[in-house]
């Protein structure tokens, strides 16, 4: 049974050998299980942050669902979280999810070669398998790895993201140490129209996209299509690995996302949704041939069918089935190698009740099967996860209170039991405190425990745990937002290999810090700032975790001209460490700032140009040791919606 607070540190799991990585084709070093600390408020009001994109007055009424489960208002988020919409994706001329989200606070990211390449995520300084991403409500993610493929999802098929920091597993269940990113696809609202958009760039950059939908009656629908295509850089730098092919790099992309939905009355309702995101990628090997070619395909899916009822005033239900794929397959010059693939099927039954105190009550079940397919012979190819869950939100004039309790029952490594709690006070009209506890944890993937012989996969992994606490200080008014939070994240039974090479639950790591954001509106000026001060460390060793920086920050600012509209962006990172590609001894990578700018000239109310330069003053830096970033980058876009 689920303790009220069972606020041990429960189960997860961070470090996932570097064979598995090899085996989806990706090259990244993956050793992601330390972690460090540091002092914190001196520098924060001395932020620099990313680029603005939508007015700040238009994010106070934002209404969010990731961070509960159930629909309530930004500002009363108990959870540091950040609402990227549709105004904003336009407005950022960003092409993937990851040059979106490494502006966030709190978020670092690193893909090894340019767009395409294999990307991590690392939230809060936790692993890139510890942030829980969903599209729509549906896993996506590989089942051996433990991590999401969004280096693949393509920004013209998304009208929203949300962003939660922080132990979540209380309310999704495992991966979510770090936070949840929930990916919300495009869907019909109002008259039906069309939206097309294109442009051009350098690296022979190509990026084309249409979409139809709207509603028709009590018919909602949308379709959107897109193609997306560079020749890129050559992954590896040739002048660390002199032996690597020099050649550039490309990617190519192809996606495709629909959705109905049909509304039988105002109570009633059905929906129909799926997402393909096909890419082709080219990448290098360091220890290949150099005439080798290596490439791959890379596939996310995802179906969903929901059924949403009210069945009373007070009485909310959803009902879901949905799939999620990762599909992968290499090649070798042109000949098939490894391919494994990932089904993630999944059902769900929400109830939210309305209690006549003014608060809500979630009450909720799910069930997983994860299946693999694979040209490596694991052991064991299919697991089944049972889930149960309850949540209580409440408003009690000046204070706020959220209380979350979830036990997922794993049928290889047993029964996970987690908990949230968290509490708010309003001081005034503008400010308001927040804390919170809560634990989460990490399933083993199947490469940890089924991988073949020689792997040093072992079927007694227990789930990696984590305890978090967290403080928050937060102001809106005037146009004005600001978040500064405080979090003290200590994750035990982080799996490694021993010096058998053989895994086992080795590790602890702690990471605390401060993450901070500012966004105001003057007039026709927006500016908006962020900083994260992280001391992540592993608690045996002191050293520090792999690619990610103690210090890190965006600064941006935009100013609207009549018709047009102008901005500009400051990316700081301060250093990090990683492996050496070539002899894998710690190596420093150096600090690094990139500058962009964009500016953008509404034709009329339906048509935009828009031009952005990233990385101005081409900087050359690296987020991976050995891998190459892009030079100086020019985009010219044409958009009508």
């Amino acid at each position: 049974m689920i303790g009220l607070f069972s606020f041990g540190l429960l189960y997860s799991s961070a470090v996932f050998p570097v064979f598995a990585m090899f085996q989806r084709g990706r090259l990244g070093l993956i050793q992601e299980n330390q972690m460090k600390q540091k002092q914190l408020l001196a520098a924060l009001l001395c932020a620099v942050t990313p680029l603005v994109y939508a007015e700040t007055t238009e994010k106070l009424d934002e209404v969010v669902v990731t961070a509960t489960r159930v629909a309530q208002p930004l500002k009363q988020s108990l959870s540091h979280t950040t609402v990227i919409n549709q105004a904003d994706i336009q407005a950022s001329q960003a092409v993937d999810v990851p040059s979106l989200l490494k502006t966030l606070a709190g978020v670092e990211m690193y893909q090894s070669g340019g767009v395409g390449k294999q990307s991590s995520l690392f939230m809060r300084g936790t692993n890139s398998s510890h942030t829980l991403v969903l599209v729509d409500g549906v896993r996506i993610n590989s089942a051996t790895t433990g991590a999401t493929a969004i280096d693949q999802i393509m920004l013209d098929q998304i009208e929203r993201i949300e962003v939660v920091r922080g132990n979540v597993s209380s309310v999704y269940g495992s991966e979510a140490i770090g936070g949840v990113i929930q990916i919300f696809t495009k869907h019909g609202r109002g008259a039906p129209s069309f939206n097309v958009s294109g442009g051009v760039g350098t690296y022979n950059t190509r990026r084309a996209s249409v979409g139809f939908g709207g509603e028709a009656g009590s018919t909602a629908f949308n379709v959107q299509a897109s193609k997306f295509k560079t020749d890129g850089v050559s992954a590896i730098k040739p002048g660390i690995v002199p032996g690597v092919n020099p050649d550039a790099d490309g990617y190519d992309n192809t996606s495709l996302s629909a959705n109905v939905r049909q509304a039988f009355n105002a109570d009633h309702s059905l929906s129909v949704s799926a997402l393909q995101s096909l890419g082709d990628v080219q990448y290098d090997n360091a220890f290949g041939a150099a005439t080798d070619v290596n490439t791959s395909t890379s596939t996310l899916r995802k179906y969903s069918l929901v059924s949403d009822n009210r069945f009373s005033e007070s009485w909310s239900s959803k009902l879901q089935w949905a799939q999620g794929e990762d599909d992968y397959k290499g090649y070798l010059n042109g000949a098939a190698g490894s391919a494994i693939r990932t089904s993630n099927n999944q059902w769900a039954w929400q109830n939210t009740l309305s209690l006549d105190s003014g608060g809500s009550l979630l009450l909720g079940a799910e069930r997983l099967d994860q299946r693999v397919s694979s040209t490596t012979a694991y052991t064991k190819t299919d697991r089944q996860v049972n889930s149960i869950l309850a949540g209580y939100t409440g408003n009690y004039g000046v204070q706020q209170v959220q209380l979350n309790v979830r036990q997922d029952n794993y049928s290889d490594s047993g029964a996970a039991d987690t908990g949230l709690f968290g509490y708010g006070l309003a001081m005034g009209e503008a400010w308001r405190a927040t804390a919170g506890i809560s634990t989460a944890f990490k399933a083993p993937t199947f490469t940890d425990l089924y991988g073949p012989a020689g792997w040093g996969s072992n079927a007694n992994l227990r789930p990696e745990r984590s305890n978090n606490r967290e403080f928050g200080l937060h102001y809106a008014a005037d146009a004005q937002q600001l978040h500064l939070v405080y979090f003290d994240n200590r994750i035990s039974d982080l799996i490694a290999a021993d010096n058998t090479w053989t895994l086992q639950n080795l590790n602890a790591a702690r990471i605390d810090g401060v993450e901070a954001t500012y966004a105001a509106q003057f007039g026709q000026t927006a500016i908006r700032a962020t900083l994260t001060q992280q001391n992540p460390r592993d608690e045996q060793t002191g050293l520090l975790l792999l690619r990610r920086a103690k210090l890190f920050s965006n600064a941006g600012i935009t100013q609207q001209l009549g018709q047009w509209k102008l901005g500009g962006e400051w990316q700081h990172s301060g250093e990090r460490e990683d492996y050496d590609i070539n002899t894998f001894a710690r190596t420093k990578l150096a600090a690094y700032d990139v500058v962009n700018i964009s500016a953008g000239y509404a034709v009329d109310k339906h048509l935009n140009v828009s031009l952005r330069a990233d990385n101005l003053f081409n900087r050359d830096y690296m987020l991976a040791h050995g891998y190459n970033t892009l030079g100086r980058t020019l985009f010219l876009g044409l958009s009508y919606q």
